[in-house]
Formats: structure tokens, sequence, C-alpha cells
């Protein structure tokens, strides 16, 4: 092993001159770093983009949301809440009733969504509370009229805090429309603005009491599922299938992950198309390698030779070109890993990608590093570096001893 090492050492690195192959060879060990250190870099912007808009979903939503179904009778929805408060890591949890309505102020209309919860318990299930920038969640001082909207429907609507709003519910929308009833509006008053960072809550949801979204949706003291806040997000899933296991179909169960599925479907597709494009860096120097390596089998064709004539194996030849490949690969792999931690550190230190924020919610592009991602970039630019060496090798092992130095 240590002959074929020394070996592959003097073809890889001519000490006399710098020779083509290795120029060539040089290159590819720059090439094999950029693409580590690029593969490293977007991964963990990508990484920081995805713990961003995790921390701002999770902050805000349930870690487990349970819908009930049309099998879902009260007499089942009580035993399962009764339950609930019997499973350990589940810090919180809270029935609501949801659904769409019509908000007006003034002039100003907008369809928005209207969740009713329990708002004792908003904050051991939600991160409502914490949210908040104006007013309180306090039915004390408003009654079950009070109401809590998102920042961007605030300034949408122009109310502040102690502002009056009136909701039209669709519960008598059909009989009003039959001209045999009118429809059911009623009087909010705004006790708090929250602002969760994301748009499509700050824009389009408002929160209540859960007895007034009953009345106001006609849902006759009926909820729309429970959701669940835990002491630790990694048993969501654990105590869905429990749940699921023992209610079947009669609920439909969904953790954080299954609440924003298409988003985080999304993320993950962007970050494997990331990594595939940029590992086209990585296979383009593994293709200069073919060539520095091919040509290295002509250079040194009759030292091939004179291996095989003195008693050297195909495989010991093959080894020698594996090693070279590995050898590019290795260099240019911890190169580039320390070049893409450098460069991810600088990111996170001192900004050199900034954001403008009064667009964005951060002063700078995020980054993460997470060590499986250095694994498997560095493992990939291996294997890729040692695929470009199968050619080459099997070209050494396959020629004959005589030809070899019958002209040299």
């Amino acid at each position: 092993m240590k002959f074929e090492y020394f070996v592959a050492l003097r073809y890889l690195f001519s000490k006399k001159e710098l020779k083509f192959v290795s120029l060539i060879s040089l290159i590819s060990i720059i090439g094999v770093t950029i693409g580590v250190a690029a593969l490293i870099v977007v991964l963990s912007v990508f990484n920081g983009f995805a713990s961003l808009i995790s921390s701002i979903l999770i902050s805000f939503d349930p870690h487990v949301r349970i819908e009930c179904t049309g099998k879902s009778d009260s007499v089942v929805v009580e035993n399962l809440l009764k339950e609930l408060s019997s499973i350990s890591h589940v810090k919180g949890y809270s029935p609501y009733v949801s659904g769409k309505a019509l908000i007006v102020s003034g002039n100003i209309n907008r369809v928005i969504n209207i969740k009713g919860i329990d708002l004792r318990k908003v904050g051991s299930v939600s991160g409502l509370r914490d949210k908040l920038v104006l007013g309180t969640i306090d039915t004390t001082t408003t009654g079950n009229n009070g109401i809590v909207i998102g920042m961007i429907l605030a300034d949408r609507m122009g109310t502040i805090t102690g502002d009056t709003l009136f909701v039209v519910s669709p519960a008598g929308i059909e009989s009003a429309a039959l001209q045999i009833g009118l429809p059911m509006i009623k009087k909010f008053r705004v006790m708090g603005i929250y602002e969760s960072n994301n748009k499509d809550y700050d824009g389009y949801y408002a929160f209540t009491n859960l007895e007034t979204a009953q009345t106001l949706f006609n849902s006759m003291k009926k909820i729309d599922g429970i959701e669940i806040r835990l002491d630790d997000i990694k048993f969501a899933d654990r105590l869905c299938n429990d749940l699921k296991k023992e209610y079947g179909n009669q609920f439909r169960f969904m953790s954080w992950y299954d609440l924003h599925k298409n988003l985080y479907d999304i993320m993950k597709i962007e970050r494997w198309v990331a990594y595939v494009i940029l590992c086209l860096i990585i296979a383009v120097a593994s293709f200069n390698l073919l060539g520095s390596l091919m040509m290295t089998v002509i250079e040194k064709r009759r030292d091939i030779g004179i291996l095989k004539a003195m008693g050297a194996k195909d495989e010991s030849l093959r080894r020698i070109f594996g090693f070279q490949s590995l050898i590019v690969g290795i260099i240019g792999g911890i190169i580039g890993s320390l070049l893409g931690l450098l460069i991810v550190y600088l990111q996170d230190k001192y900004h050199l990608v900034s954001l403008d924020t009064s667009i964005y919610i951060i002063p700078a592009m995020p980054v993460e590093v997470h060590i499986l991602d250095i694994i498997i970039v560095t493992l990939t630019a291996l294997a890729l570096c040692y695929l470009a060496a199968r050619l080459p090798a099997k070209r050494a092992a396959s020629l004959e001893p005589v030809e070899a130095i019958r002209w040299e």
C-alpha cells in the first residue's frame, strides 16, 4: 500500500519542474476547492432561510392541530380533550372554531379568516400573545366582543386598538339572499394588534373568543378542532401517530410540518436542485482530473511497463491512479470546506451580504452550518474524483509490458 501511495504522489506532483500534467492536476484541485466551498456556502444559506422560516411559523402556530371530521361526535371530542390533559409533553391545548367572514370599517371591507380560541389558554397554545405589538388579550375589559387583528390588516382597515369593527358572518347570507332574513352582523372592539412577520397571518387572520366565534358562525357549541403545543417540537409526529392509532379517521391529525407541507417541500426541492447544479462544478473538475490521469498514463507508459515487468499487479496500478484521484479530492475537499466555513463565518459575523431592513425582516442573509452537509459535500467530491480515475486506471492496467518498453 505504501508503494502505490508513493508512486501516486510522484505522478501527481512532479518535483523537477511544473509539467503540463501537474498543472492540470492543480487546476483540478482548484476546481474541487471552488465546488466544495460553493456547495457549503449555498447549503448554509438554504439552512439559514429554512431555520428562519421555521422559527417564524413555529413560534406562532401550534405544534399539532387536530381537525374534526364528519365522524367526530361531541362525546369523542370530550374524551380526546380529557386524554390530552394526561399526555406527557403536552404543554397546552385549546379547542378552536374558524371560518371566513367579511370585516367592515367605514367604507373599507375585507374578507378574512376569523378564529375563535380559548383566550385564557392562548399563551400556552400559540405565540399570539408574544407577537402583540399594541393592546392586550384580556376579555375582562372587552367582554366577548374583543378581537385581535394583524398589523397589515389594521393598516388596511385604518384602525387601532379601541376602534370598532363590524363582522358579517356567512351564516346568515343564504337567508338574506332569499329575503327571508337578515345577515348576522356582529360588532367587535379591537383589543390587540399582532405582528407575526408572516404576511398571510398579519393580513388575513383575526382572533376572538371561542364562544363568540361559535355564535358568529352558528356552530351550535361545536368546535372545528383542537390546537396543541408541546414542550418539545420533536414529539409532534409521535403524538400524531399515537392519537391516529387510537382514534383512526375520526379526526385529521397534522404536525407543524404538515401545516405548511407545501412550503417545506418547495424549500427541500430548491435545496436539492442547488446541490445538484453546484455538484457540476466538482464534476467539471473531475473531468479535468480524468484528462490529467489519461495524460499521465501516456507520459508514464514506459514506467508503467517497467513496473509490470517487475511484478506489479494490475490491482496495484489501479490503486496508484485511485490514490491520485483521492489525493486531489481530499486536498480540494479540505481546502474547500475551510474556505466555505470562513465565508459563512464572515457572513454571520460581519454581514458581507446585507439586506434592506425596510423590505426584509432580517438585516443580512442568514446562514447556518450543518455538519452533515459538510460530510455529504466532501464525500461527493471524493466519489466524483474517484470515478474519474476508473478509466485511466483500467487503461494503465491493460498495458502490455513488452509493448510499453519496446520503443522507449
